[in-house]
C-alpha cells in the first residue's frame, strides 16, 4: 500500500536579501516578505543566524506574527552593523499549534 501526501509550506523572499544601512546609527536592515500557503498554521517566528547555525541578535516588529492563510506580510529586520559580515540565515518557521499539525516548516534565505 502506498500513501501519499502533498507538502505545502510558507514562502519567504527575497531569497538572497541584503542588508542596507538604517536610519539608526550601528543598525542595517533588510526588507523581506513571507506568504503563507498553510491553511493549518497562522503563526511564524523568524532568526537570524551565522554560518555555524547560531543565532544573532535582532530587531524587529515582532519575532513571533500571526499570518493567515493566503496573506502576505512584508517586515523589517534589523541587527548590529558589527553583525553584518557574520550573518548568513534569515529564517522563518511555523509555529505548531498545540502538537497540530505534524510538520513544521523552516525556510531560509541566505545573504550575499
Amino acid at each position: 500500500m502506498l500513501v501519499s501526501s502533498f507538502a505545502y509550506a510558507h514562502e519567504m523572499t527575497p531569497t538572497y536579501p541584503e542588508w542596507k544601512f538604517s536610519i539608526y546609527s550601528d543598525l542595517v536592515v533588510t526588507k523581506m516578505e513571507m506568504f503563507n500557503k498553510r491553511n493549518d498554521v497562522e503563526y511564524y517566528e523568524i532568526a537570524v543566524f551565522d554560518e555555524n547555525w547560531n543565532p544573532i541578535p535582532f530587531v524587529s516588529s515582532y519575532k513571533v506574527f500571526k499570518l493567515d492563510y493566503l496573506s502576505r506580510v512584508q517586515f523589517e529586520v534589523y541587527i548590529r552593523a558589527k553583525d553584518r559580515d557574520r550573518a548568513e540565515y534569515i529564517c522563518s518557521r511555523s509555529k505548531l499549534n498545540n502538537g497540530m499539525p505534524a510538520i513544521s516548516s523552516m525556510i531560509c534565505s541566505r545573504f550575499k
